[in-house]
């Protein structure tokens, strides 16, 4: 049997099981997305700017658990996706990034659309590859697909020269299997290690569990909740491990780091025994990892032995599946803490907390009041999707969690993530209920994706915080050594509710508190997309 280069591609997606591709058509991807034509099998979402592909890529694999696809063509489609494969890689999300490229015999001529993508993307991929034979693709695919998915997941890049795609291959052969020589993940958990982590939370008198997203990306919330509350262990978490606990369990006390709550950030503070599942002991959760490192006691577990030791030492480290060594841990018959006191202490943090009351501003409504009041009127298992700045803190911090997830940029910090990501939550599932909750800076970076939510008939809704500036960039410009807010105001911003009637979205407006309960059950009664554009006040600070 004879086949196009373009058709053994989209064959070895299909035996990888894809069910749905984002992307944006071009000339030099044209015979790969012409093969698409003959399995409809495999849904298509066409995108309306290349990143965004990689944020619904992103979406799709979080919630689904699968890799998400992405495909483009070369030259500034190939670069324009370069932040949302950079965006995947700093959260370690699975996926493949699929590239046309120019004929090969004219690589390096620098002729019309021509990158070299493979070089630009390598410093923020697993791996790369420029593929120069048709008969290849079968184990490059398979071996794409294999290596954003084990291990640390995150993003993995194919090229094809578009006569690769026309090359004309007999009997191709598609591999069952794979192995890659030097790569092998650990997942088994050292037993000598287990025995020692153990030991520890054993004779800790103030433990602390930090969650990271590593916990998602492993499966392995049910065992981390399951470890906390057998050995009655307070929870706090890095913004990618949000959700892992719901907000109203005992042991939760929230999200640590530069912008977290102050009860999460104490309890650090105050442990003599750190647990890190999952985390990178990034900057933004960890501000001083020496000081953590000289006044207690660390186990770091993650599945990539590079982010061990690569921001603070761990006095126990342990590399291997997440999911893996927490039920090698539960496996363990040991002591439980003593740790009663401890708990009794937080518990009195928390609930100041998560009583306190917000401000109020006549004419605008407060982020964290709307957060708050949304959360408890969603479903059990919905699904936020959070863009980047202050909307980012407001809800991390307020917004109440149940058992559904919350997804952000929380590496790269990506705005205009939430839209797109919202996208493929949806594409992978349905009828779950989703939400994207974002500012009026963020929402223009991707508002032009409201055109994929209309063609599909969508039910997104999304929550639009309205100050009239870039909210975070404007909080730190007023503070020293800035000399005040510059360059930061959103003037020329469009009528957002008469955006969203162009793409046959309806709107509404909140803009007094005493309403707001009203005005967020007619917001999700709303059969279909709904924006809800809030009011907020342009000198609201994530610290009010």
């Amino acid at each position: 049997m004879e086949m196009t280069g373009a058709r053994i591609l989209i064959e070895s997606l299909l035996r990888e099981g894809v069910e749905h591709i984002f992307g944006y058509a071009g000339a030099t991807i044209c015979p790969a997305v012409d093969a698409l034509k003959e399995h409809p099998e495999i849904g298509y979402t066409l995108v309306r700017t290349e990143q965004n592909a990689g944020h619904m890529a992103s979406g799709y694999a979080r919630v689904s658990g699968r890799v998400g696809v992405c495909m483009v063509t070369s030259g500034p489609g190939a670069t324009n996706l370069i932040t949302g494969v950079a965006t995947a890689y700093m959260d370690s999300i699975p996926m493949v990034a699929i590239t046309g490229q120019v004929p090969s015999s004219l690589l390096g001529r620098d002729i019309f659309q021509e990158v070299d993508i493979t070089g630009a993307v390598t410093p923020f991929t697993k791996h790369n590859y420029l593929v120069k034979d048709a008969a290849r693709l079968p184990q490059v695919v398979k071996e794409a697909f294999y290596l954003a998915s084990t291990g640390r997941p995150g993003p993995v890049l194919i090229d094809v020269p578009i006569d690769v795609q026309e090359q004309l291959v007999e009997d191709p052969d598609f591999p069952e299997s794979v192995s890659i020589r030097g790569y092998k993940p650990s997942v088994r958990g050292n037993d000598l290690q287990i025995k020692r982590v153990a030991e520890a939370i054993s004779q800790s008198r103030q433990p602390v569990i930090c969650a990271g997203g590593g916990v998602w990306l492993a499966d392995a919330q049910a065992e981390l909740v399951e470890l906390a509350e057998r050995y009655a262990i307070p929870v706090v978490k890095t913004m990618m491990g949000l959700s892992v606990l719901p907000t109203d369990h005992p042991l939760n006390l929230g999200m640590i780091g530069a912008h977290g709550n102050r009860c999460a950030n104490k309890a650090l503070a105050k442990s003599d025994l750190l647990i890190m599942v999952g985390s990178r002991v990034a900057d933004r959760a960890i501000i001083s990892p020496e000081e953590i490192q000289r006044r207690m006691a660390t186990i770091h577990i993650d599945v990539d032995p590079a982010e061990i030791g690569k921001n603070m030492q761990a006095a126990i480290p342990l590399v291997g599946d997440v999911k893996v060594i927490l039920q090698q841990l539960l496996a363990l018959e040991v002591p439980a803490p003593d740790a009663a006191e401890w708990r009794e202490r937080l518990k009195g943090y928390r609930r100041a907390e998560l009583d306190r009351e917000f401000p109020r501003r006549e004419g605008s409504v407060f982020p964290g009041t709307v957060m708050r009041k949304l959360g408890r009127r969603l479903d059990d298992n919905a699904v936020v999707c959070v863009d980047v700045g202050q909307n980012q803190i407001f809800a991390c911090k307020y917004l109440p969690q149940k058992h559904g997830r919350l997804l952000t940029s929380g590496g790269l910090g990506t705005m205009g993530y939430a839209l797109p990501a919202a996208v493929g939550v949806k594409v992978a599932q349905p009828e779950r209920q989703t939400v994207v909750i974002c500012g009026d800076g963020s929402f223009q970076m991707a508002m032009n994706e409201l055109s994929a939510i209309r063609r599909a008939g969508m039910d997104i809704k999304i929550v639009l915080f309205r100050n009239h500036v870039l909210g975070l960039v404007h909080q730190i410009q007023k503070t020293a050594p800035y000399h005040g807010p510059f360059g930061v105001d959103l003037d020329g911003s469009p009528d957002f509710a008469a955006i969203a009637a162009a793409y046959g979205i309806p709107s509404l407006t909140a803009d007094d508190e005493d309403k707001l309960d009203e005005t967020l059950d007619r917001f999700l009664a709303v059969k279909g997309s709904c924006i809800l554009i809030c009011e907020v006040s342009p000198d609201v600070g994530t610290t009010d």
